[in-house]
């Protein structure tokens, strides 16, 4: 029963009715007693009959014939003229209305309204207009802020998946860079130490199956996340000598609790580091990283590395491009990254709200 009142738009029946209603309400100057006597005194109310039936038609024409036509395909001159002969022709209508009462009652138009006959364009322009210009303006007000809400609700959707379709891109184009690096570091550790060859191809399994199952989730634990940093670390620091790059790396994983992050957003950074650091036996190299989580859930991370003196400071941070992306598509408003890229150190301070 319900579904049928809303499918045949049945509900336009009382909203008319109420908004008449209130301008009778407006015209008797809150005289309850004499609109009563009007409407159910025995007497049609034509008059109020008129104003119902005409403005309702004039408003319909206007919304679904006269916008569609015109407005919406930028004939503005030609739809003011239509709109205001539509306005006009109700008015004169209602105003009819007036005059055929006498003929359904006993009471002359003097006695129906306290007006000579001869008063059609007072009637006209101090009772009927303004009422048309009030409905049209009223169904025109809450048409186009329905379709307005309509056209941002659907915005909003298109939005968010053209967010979420971003955000598995730009992950998807972290993936391929972190296992071609791995890979090569495994294939590297092979002819040096078989045993830790081994024994890193089993992290290098873990972090897959991490990585393919664990999490697929919008966020996932922090924790977990982390001890996936560290196997990261682990296999990028057999790359490097160790003679000649200092390695500090400081994880606290206590303070972690049990909040989330989205998935691979701190990899970037890491891996941008050992990408970058200078391998030059003339010069100090190191990669140095100090994570924690403070006791109100704000995550800060520092990582500074080496960097070759003359490096394009563009090329040494172009692998964080996406990374930056999706830190805006998150966090926005709640994360602050800072690069500094000076002569012969680069580095990076990010802080984000969990």
């Amino acid at each position: 029963m319900l579904n049928w009142f809303y499918k045949y738009k049945l509900y336009h029946i009382p909203f008319w009715i109420t908004y008449h209603l209130l301008w009778m309400v407006i015209n008797m100057n809150g005289n309850f007693e004499e609109m009563f006597h009007y409407l159910f005194g025995g007497v049609i109310p034509v008059k109020f009959i008129g104003y119902i039936l005409f403005q309702a038609v004039a408003v319909y024409f206007n919304l679904y014939f006269l916008i569609p036509k015109y407005l919406h395909s930028g004939k503005y001159k030609t739809y003011i003229f239509w709109l205001i002969i539509t306005i006009l022709v109700c008015t004169a209508l209602i105003t009819s209305g007036y005059y055929s009462a006498p003929y359904f009652t006993s009471l002359s138009f003097q006695e129906l309204y306290g007006k000579s006959p001869n008063q059609f364009l007072n009637i006209f322009s101090t009772a009927a207009l303004p009422s048309t210009i009030g409905s049209m303006t009223l169904a025109m007000s809450l048409k186009l802020g329905k379709n307005w809400l309509n056209a941002e609700k659907k915005r909003l959707v298109l939005e968010k998946e053209n967010v979420e379709t971003e955000l598995k891109y730009l992950k998807s184009q972290i993936n391929p860079h972190f296992l071609f690096n791995t890979i090569n570091s495994i294939f590297v550790l092979i002819d040096k130490n078989p045993d830790q060859a081994r024994e890193s191809l089993a992290s290098f399994s873990e972090m897959l199956r991490y990585q393919l199952y664990e999490c697929n989730e919008a966020e996932i634990l922090l924790k977990k996340d982390l001890h996936f940093l560290e196997n990261f670390i682990a296999l990028e620091t057999l790359r490097l000598n160790e003679n000649q790059t200092e390695l500090v790396f400081e994880i606290n994983q206590d303070t972690a609790k049990d909040l989330k992050i989205s998935a691979f957003m701190l990899l970037p950074f890491v891996e941008n580091a050992f990408k970058h650091v200078s391998k030059g036996k003339t010069q100090q190299n190191f990669i140095k990283m100090y994570l924690e989580v403070n006791d109100a859930n704000k995550l800060e991370m520092t990582i500074e590395n080496s960097k070759n003196m003359g490096m394009n400071s563009e090329n040494a941070g172009i692998g964080l491009k996406n990374v930056q992306r999706r830190l805006n598509l998150i966090y926005p408003e709640r994360h602050h990254l800072k690069i500094e890229s000076e002569e012969r150190n680069y580095k990076i301070t990010l802080n984000i709200q969990l």
